[in-house]
């Protein structure tokens, strides 16, 4: 990580302030074993991972009010885990995870530079159906279908992760694919609702696309 041009930043939750180290930008490129190329992830993607979107912050905002109680909680794909991050500071049970090499040393970094206790973290595939890490109440995640073969895969990760009664909440920026979401969802028993986020004043532009909130 020592080669890698990194910025840090501030992002506030109200009083709370959460803490990142992030890549400077969606140019940085770092990947000597061929750790990333062996798993599939491009040059050209492997950046996505160490930014914070808007489709983050919106989930993290979101989150943020919404009651999660007792509640054990996976964030999905979770890049720079920004909402795990938040949770972990309200003492929430959540685990993280991402299938990116990189992404488990920038969270323990960041969950060191919170002065945060460790958060638990697994690097996944979501066609891969040997993980360890059990059942869940509530699943979040933000822009995660970047190709029409992730809808499948991402709807049945979730399915064998989500107990009898959970609920799902994930945060599209409109890719065209959340309405095939929404029908695979259903098939594994779950009803859908979408909904714009409001008060977006801590994003740089409008935000076009939309919360989508499962339940079973």
């Amino acid at each position: 990580m020592t080669d890698l041009r990194l910025c840090y930043q501030t992002v506030e939750f109200g009083k709370t302030d959460i803490h990142l180290c992030t890549l400077r930008d969606k140019q940085e490129f770092q990947d000597p074993d061929n750790i990333a190329e062996k798993l599939g992830i491009s040059s050209a993607a492997w950046p996505i991972f160490g930014v914070i979107w808007p489709s983050s912050l919106v989930l993290a905002h979101f989150i943020n009010e919404h009651e999660t109680d007792t509640k054990r909680i996976l964030e999905v794909g979770c890049g720079m885990a920004l909402s795990s991050l938040m949770l972990n500071k309200q003492c929430a049970d959540i685990t993280a995870t991402d299938y990116h090499p990189e992404v488990q040393k920038f969270l323990l970094r960041n969950t060191l530079l919170n002065q945060d206790k460790a958060i638990a973290f697994e690097q996944v595939d979501w066609s891969d159906k040997e993980d360890t890490l059990g059942l869940f109440d509530l699943i979040i995640g933000s822009d995660l279908l970047y190709e029409d073969s992730h809808i499948e895969l991402l709807a049945s990760f979730i399915d064998g992760h989500a107990n009898p009664s959970c609920e799902v909440i994930l945060v599209d920026p409109g890719r065209g694919r959340k309405n095939k979401l929404k029908k695979k969802m259903e098939t594994f028993g779950f009803t859908a609702t979408q909904q714009k986020p409001i008060h977006t004043d801590y994003l740089e532009k409008e935000f076009k696309g939309h919360i989508l909130k499962f339940n079973r």
